[in-house]
């Protein structure tokens, strides 16, 4: 595995577009530590964001999951170049002439797919710490290191993603193309997920015992919003409907398990038309 790694970073490496958005996105990610900073003053009305609560402990772990999930297109570029790159460049076949096979090939691309998830995922770790131990009121043993699974809903999140970026690059070949092809399927979902909601299933639990499944809405499912989360939210939903709306913020395993079904049809879909397609 150590050899298969090596091989394709050495590849990325050589590659100043993806040297480039790779220390983009981690630089983007960083600045989720902007957010403190931001301030807003109307008159008399002012408001600082750090105060609202969203660097608190545990809430952090939420809220910087989702925020940082939004940025995962970066890798998704790279991830999709790095598989257009091989037919472009020649790499696929002089690697299956070196004697890789097919088999290891998918695999090393799998094992950089999961080093980019591990990666971004210790990366939104540490910077958490940093940003709750600075802001937040809580800073107790038990609380700083509750709500954790978010970490782990991030984790498949991303795996799952570049896994299907991963198989869009090895079906399209090109990496605009199969880019183009990422953006109309979730146009496509959200159409179907649109006439399921109003036209055939106005049932509202039907209807989301059956989204669940889309692969791109089932990666969504696995961190919700947090917003709502928050007490000034809270108190104007409160104000305008009368009563307290209760949300489920939760991770749960049967979300998880559904994604990586997932992962599992895109890795071996997209070793099934390496293997049947004639390079």
């Amino acid at each position: 595995m150590k050899r298969l790694l090596s091989i394709e970073f050495q590849k990325l490496l050589k590659n100043k577009a993806s040297k480039f958005l790779i220390l983009t996105y981690f630089i983007l990610l960083s600045f989720i530590a902007l957010i403190a900073s931001i301030k807003f003053e109307f008159g008399n009305f002012k408001l600082h964001i750090a105060e609202q609560g969203i660097f608190n402990f545990p809430y952090i772990w939420h809220f910087n999951t989702y925020i940082a999930g939004y940025f995962k297109l970066f890798l998704a570029i790279v991830i999709v170049s790095m598989m257009a790159n091989e037919y472009t460049y020649g790499t696929l076949k002089q690697n299956l002439i070196d004697g890789m096979s097919k088999k290891e090939f998918i695999l090393s691309k799998f094992l950089t797919v999961i080093t980019f998830a591990v990666a971004s995922t210790l990366f939104i770790f540490l910077l958490s710490l940093i940003l709750g131990y600075s802001f937040s009121s809580y800073t107790e043993f038990s609380i700083v290191f509750s709500d954790l699974e978010y970490l782990i809903a991030f984790l498949f999140k991303l795996i799952g993603f570049f896994s299907f970026c991963l198989f869009l690059g090895i079906l399209v070949k090109r990496s605009a193309f199969a880019l183009g092809f990422l953006l109309i399927w979730f146009i496509g979902e959200f159409i179907i997920s649109g006439l399921m909601r109003w036209q055939f299933f106005p049932n509202t639990s039907i209807y989301e015992k059956i989204n669940q499944f889309f692969p791109l809405e089932s990666m969504s499912n696995l961190i919700k919003q947090p917003f709502s989360r928050l007490s000034a939210i809270k108190n104007i939903e409160t104000t305008i409907t009368g009563e307290e709306v209760v949300r489920e913020y939760g991770v749960h395993f049967t979300e998880i398990a559904i994604v990586c079904v997932w992962i599992v049809i895109f890795i071996y879909s997209s070793y099934y038309i390496l293997k049947k397609r004639d390079l």
